[in-house]
């Protein structure tokens, strides 16, 4: 199977392996397996870092304050009502976001990781 961007991409929105895109990149919550159940790929290689983070905080922060004002101004709720709605939306959200989100950076680490490997080798990983 050949291993593009885009293939990369859609393995990550699925939460699967980058290579064979049939076995799952997480254990538990945001827990990245050792190894593919099915292609055997060494994930434990690759580290995402807080890159995941820092993405997922930009643009959840930036949308979620955008909410808040919208809200805000049309409808002016009091304050304590902004401190119910805004966890309750945003701690979920973070949660399903972090979880493409580190599953694309691994998949473009494998990605670009084995485009050397090949480029060194002239073979395919």
């Amino acid at each position: 199977m050949v291993v593009t961007q885009r293939t990369v991409l859609l393995a990550a929105l699925r939460c699967r392996c980058p290579r064979c895109e049939q076995g799952k990149v997480f254990l538990g919550l945001l827990t990245v397996c050792a190894r593919c159940s099915v292609c055997d790929l060494d994930l434990s290689e690759h580290d995402a870092g807080d890159g995941p983070a820092v993405a997922v905080i930009l643009l959840l922060g930036a949308a979620v304050v955008g909410m808040a004002l919208g809200v805000e101004f049309r409808f002016m709720p009091p304050l304590w009502l902004h401190a119910i709605i805004w966890p309750v939306v945003t701690f979920p959200l973070a949660i399903l976001m972090m979880r493409p989100f580190k599953a694309a950076l691994l998949g473009q680490q494998y990605l670009h990781r084995a485009s050397k490997m090949e480029r060194r080798s002239g073979t395919a990983p």
